[in-house]
């Protein structure tokens, strides 16, 4: 079964402007908690002592989730990770050939021995620590540079290769550029030295790819796929938790596993505190997601929603809906008027016909109808209209 692990706490919060108190990522992590989650990854304490806090109130929150931590490959981040008394750590350091000249000015061989030293430093101190190595921007590294630096960190206590995206480069339509290669090629290569670590996937979104990419993973056999709510991230983000999960169920993962009805108060909460709108047309968490607006539609489905949509929302705890304006018809109307509680005139064709009318001149305004609140303003105005105009005919 596939492993998810969120890191809206951590990658979420390298979105510009984005800042989760500790309260709030500890609300966070228990609503991930609750959708079933593998692993919360919350942060690098040595960016603050703030994100030490709240990874050590995460983990002591009494979770299911693995709660992680992410590093610097560095003893002394490494040791502040371990202070905060978590059960995942995650190391990174790039093998990239412009990274070890431009950035690090190291050889690949002195990178990997700064690697197995961070890993087995780590595994000594706590033997039953989760390590993840990520070899950042893998899949524009030299596959052997990967090949060398996974091998060594397995060897030296880690249990999960990250193949790490990080600038959204792979595509499922090239051949030597799919994450499905890298994920394969990593997988046996490392087989064929007796090696067996889990193998992680960290999708960047930069060309809309993120979600593609992440099922072209799932597709080769990857353990562990990074996600994010709103697939919040550094530039374009990182792969959205609803949409993958709305996704796996699609490819066979059983429904069952995740607890997907509290996917909508984990957006509501998460986009507050991001101060980050959803988009109304977001896949799965946005508010259109299930509303049906031209009158073709809405006619179809009234006596089957299924006819208009391949997804039910009833697995994600809510319901279809209807949405009034131009494209609308009657049965729109006579819908939102039993929604109201007025069943009663919603049998009456001609006040329906003129709502419908006023509610095509309403929308030219550029705006929504808030079924709600306008929807009873607009019924009230056509029915004494229609009351006057029979009494000036009578």
């Amino acid at each position: 079964m596939i492993k998810i692990l969120d890191s809206t706490l951590r990658e979420g919060e390298q979105t510009p402007g984005v800042y989760f108190s500790p309260k709030t990522k500890l609300v966070i992590a228990q609503f991930l908690d609750l959708i079933g989650v593998d692993i919360i990854e919350v942060g690098n304490p040595a960016v603050h002592s703030e994100i030490a806090l709240a990874i050590k109130q995460i983990a002591q929150a009494g979770l299911q989730a693995k709660i992680g931590a992410h590093s610097l490959c560095r003893i002394d981040n490494v040791q502040m990770a371990l202070d905060c008394n978590v059960d995942f750590l995650g190391v990174f350091f790039s093998v990239s050939q412009k990274r070890l000249q431009q950035d690090y000015n190291i050889c690949l061989e002195t990178a990997i021995d700064k690697i197995v030293e961070v890993i087995t430093y780590a595994k000594e101190q706590k033997p039953d620590l989760l390590i993840r190595y990520t070899p950042e921007d893998t899949v524009r590294s030299p596959i052997e540079n990967v090949i060398e630096a996974a091998t060594a960190a397995i060897k030296a206590g880690a249990n999960i290769i990250s193949i790490a995206d990080t600038t959204g480069y792979t595509t499922p339509f090239h051949p030597h550029r799919s994450i499905y290669f890298y994920v394969k090629t990593l997988k046996e290569e490392l087989e064929n030295r007796g090696l067996y670590p889990q193998i992680e996937v960290h999708c960047h979104n930069d060309k809309g790819l993120a979600l593609a990419n992440a099922l072209d993973a799932y597709r080769a056999g990857a353990n562990i796929i990074d996600v994010a709510v709103m697939g919040l991230g550094e530039r374009a983000g990182i792969v959205d938790l609803a949409e993958l999960l709305i996704n796996l169920i699609d490819m066979g993962e059983e429904e069952k596993n995740w607890q997907l009805n509290y996917l909508k108060d984990l957006y509501d909460f998460v986009s507050e505190h991001s101060h980050i709108l959803i988009p109304p047309h977001q896949p799965v968490t946005g508010k259109n997601a299930f509303t049906h607006y031209a009158g073709v539609h809405v006619k179809a489905v009234t006596k089957n929603d299924r006819l208009y949509q391949s997804l039910n929302p009833e697995i994600l705890g809510i319901k279809s809906s209807v949405a009034l304006g131009m494209q609308s018809g009657c049965s729109a109307v006579e819908l939102a008027m039993k929604q109201i509680g007025r069943e009663d005139l919603a049998k009456n064709k001609e006040i329906v016909a003129k709502i419908l009318q006023e509610i095509k001149e309403i929308s030219k305004r550029g705006t929504p109808i808030h079924i709600e609140k306008e929807l009873p303003e607009i019924i009230e105005r056509c029915t004494i209209k229609q009351l006057m105009s029979k009494m000036i005919s009578g």
